[in-house]
């Protein structure tokens, strides 16, 4: 048995973290015990910072596995990505934008990368000087801007350069759309969605 691939935090008890790595049982770590190379380093509430080959992860109760690549550089050289579907079949993977955290769906159907403004200005995009151009919402036509983000990262896989539309109203999620996955070979599998790099 190798390295880990995925691990995910299902839940906390007291000092302990209920993990799950590579999809099989959960199992209680508590801070210093290791298993099958992912060793808790601490808990604070309902994160736990892991240490995986070397890597520190913080995991969050309820969200997607966190891959980790075998020895990926830190510096988001990774060059796959493995998300695991939701109960409703969505794929959250938790991510940065700029280097500042967000939180994806991936939406095949979207052609780019969306965010509404809120987001937008958390991360501090300035997106007002981005192309201004018309889009259906619900409500009628609206003013969105298309900008291009530095770098979206996800596990430990970076994409630099990536199309982004930024609408006037608030989303749940940032859309992960076309301009980022098709830089990228899709498998799915039942409720595994592999990504692997393309260039």
């Amino acid at each position: 048995m190798g390295l880990a691939q995925s691990v995910a935090l299902t839940g906390v008890s007291g000092s302990k973290a209920l993990v799950v790595i590579d999809g099989a049982a959960p199992r209680f770590l508590s801070a210093g015990q290791s298993h099958q190379g992912v060793k808790l380093l601490g808990l604070q509430g309902e994160a736990a910072t892991v240490e995986v080959n070397g890597q520190r992860q913080t995991l969050r109760v309820g969200d997607a596995p966190v891959s980790v690549g075998r020895a990926a550089p830190a510096g988001g050289g990774g060059q796959r990505i493995v998300l695991t579907a939701d109960a409703r079949g969505h794929f959250l993977p938790p991510g940065q934008i700029n280097g500042r955290e967000v939180q994806f769906m991936v939406d095949t159907g979207a052609t780019s990368v969306a965010l509404g403004e809120s987001d937008a200005r958390r991360i501090n995009l300035k997106y007002e000087d981005g192309q201004r151009v018309r889009v259906n919402t619900a409500n009628g036509q609206a003013v969105a801007h298309v900008v291009r983000l530095d770098s979206v990262r996800i596990g430990d896989v970076t994409v630099y350069g990536v199309e982004a539309l930024v609408t006037p109203q608030s989303m749940s999620y940032v859309l992960l759309g076309n301009s980022f996955l098709n830089r990228f070979q899709m498998q799915r599998q039942n409720d595994q969605l592999t990504l692997e790099k393309r260039f």
